[in-house]
């Protein structure tokens, strides 16, 4: 499984390169974790409700092919798109969810943060509170889009939206949490380390 680096990215662009990426893929393609951060940017899922943005801002609204409601992105965020061939990897996409979400929660560990999912509702939380975020999309026996992970980032434009359709769910991140913070490139390692795991 192949990591590609992406550093500091707009949105829209990594967005259609995931579209191309699984558009032109085939059986023979090997999967990638996409590491990137983004520029600040609110995307919104196929079903996601106009509502749940709460307010306007200078922060753009994309509307993208992923389930799930709305969320946010943005500097100091990790984010990893797994651009996965589940089929061949004879499993299931609610198993795909349930490994994604174990990465997270042994990424957390390492730095001592007890987390854990919710069979309610995706994601990784601490406490009551939201640290990681998950969407998918399923084409052509592939998977596409992924999850994010808060790790020292302004939390400030949450407020401004329902996170995922939640309404007053609390957001977290690494830096509220453990000091000091470990740098991006080291819960980058550590988090891809642990998806190379769980998918392998």
């Amino acid at each position: 499984m192949k990591v590609v680096q992406l550093g500091l990215r707009d949105y829209t662009e990594v967005f259609a390169a995931m579209q191309t990426f699984t558009d032109v893929r085939n059986e023979n393609t090997e999967d990638e974790l996409w590491v990137v951060e983004h520029l600040p940017v609110f995307t919104q899922g196929m079903a996601g409700k106009p509502e749940h943005v709460l307010a306007n801002s200078d922060i753009p609204v994309v509307q993208i092919d992923r389930g799930g409601q709305v969320t946010y992105h943005g500097p100091g965020q990790l984010v990893v798109y797994t651009m996965i061939d589940f089929k061949r990897r004879g499993i299931s996409v609610r198993e795909l969810v349930s490994r994604l979400e174990n990465a997270i929660i042994k990424t957390l560990a390492a730095y001592g943060i007890a987390a854990a999912a919710d069979a309610k509702r995706p994601g990784v939380y601490v406490q009551e509170s939201k640290i990681a975020s998950l969407g998918l999309r399923i084409k052509r026996g592939a998977v596409y889009h992924g999850l994010a992970l808060n790790v020292n980032m302004d939390l400030t434009p949450f407020t401004l939206i329902n996170p995922c359709g939640y309404a007053g769910l609390a957001m977290t991140q690494i830096a509220d949490l453990i000091t000091p913070c470990p740098e991006m490139a080291e819960v980058a390692d550590t988090l891809t380390g642990c998806l190379k795991e769980q998918l392998g």
